[in-house]
């Protein structure tokens, strides 16, 4: 199929921004939106993003990715994923004046981004679908328990962690040093909550970012599809997440929300398989209409 790649600049308040849409010569009304996690550009690691709106775009998906505000080619001062709302939105209308006949979008996004979509989806009936991968829900207290259950206490079982130990090339003095530090964290944070079971508080800004995300999301009622990595310390922060709230439980539940999990691959799927395997899942989530 024939694909035109048009490169665009829009603005975003007083500031320039850049992208390109990728858009074959027939294509769908449902359009996706890659939203770029930080720091990064629009192009991604190991041109995940360029790969992935060309191998959608040759299956008739029109396909736009950009760099917001202080990132790649886009002006101004860098913005984190937590205050980008006002360049999704921007980015959404350019894709909608540049395609013609374009009904609605879902949005794509990695790690940060991810929860940037999570925050911005409810506010904007033109989404229609969210596909999150990794997404990043880290608290101090949250990376420490994550840290010491799929890392430390999976090391023990290592062969060539014991190996370092007996060759005397493990610092054991540093890593004693390191866990007392995550240890102290989660128990810190802990006896800083006088209700560990209080209710969300969705509209505090000093909410911890897991309730914010899930605000978000259970505001939002669209369709979900997360696809998270095997070997990849911020899915398991998320997974752990999780499974540490019942709130989310019931969310990643309900019928709307499909789930992959891609066993051996890590945060940025830098092999081919695993890059192919996300655009696969993805191009069937769209098409199933979801």
């Amino acid at each position: 199929m024939i694909i035109e790649e048009i490169p665009v600049c829009f603005r975003i308040k007083k500031d320039n921004a850049y992208g390109i849409i990728h858009l074959p010569a027939t294509y769908s009304k449902r359009g996706i939106l890659i939203v770029v996690g930080g720091p990064q550009y629009r192009v991604g690691s190991h041109r995940q993003f360029v790969l992935l709106g060309r191998y959608l775009a040759r299956k008739g998906i029109p396909v736009m990715r950009f760099d917001y505000r202080g990132m790649g080619d886009s002006d101004g001062e860098t913005h984190t994923f937590e205050s980008i709302e006002d360049d999704i939105r921007a980015a959404i209308d350019e894709f909608f004046d540049q395609v013609t006949g374009l009904n609605d979008i879902a949005i794509w996004g990695l790690c940060d981004a991810a929860s940037a979509a999570s925050f911005y989806a409810h506010t904007d009936n033109r989404i229609s679908g969210l596909v999150l991968l990794n997404p990043w829900v880290r608290t101090d207290s949250g990376m420490a328990k994550t840290y010491i259950k799929h890392y430390y206490f999976s090391r023990l079982f290592e062969r060539n962690f014991w190996v370092k130990v007996i060759q005397g090339k493990f610092d054991v003095i540093k890593s004693i040093k390191s866990l007392a530090s995550m240890i102290i964290t989660i128990f810190g944070f802990s006896n800083s909550k006088k209700n560990k079971n209080k209710s969300f508080q969705p509209d505090a800004e000093s909410s911890p970012l897991p309730e914010r995300m899930y605000a978000g999301l259970n505001a939002y009622k669209g369709p979900l599809l997360f696809i998270l990595s095997g070997d990849d310390i911020t899915a398991n922060e998320f997974r752990d997440a999780v499974k540490n709230s019942r709130a989310w439980q019931a969310l990643m539940n309900e019928p709307r929300v499909m789930t992959y999990e891609l066993a051996d691959a890590n945060h940025t799927y830098s092999k081919r398989a695993w890059r192919d395997q996300v655009a696969e899942w993805t191009l069937e989530w769209l098409q199933s209409g979801r």
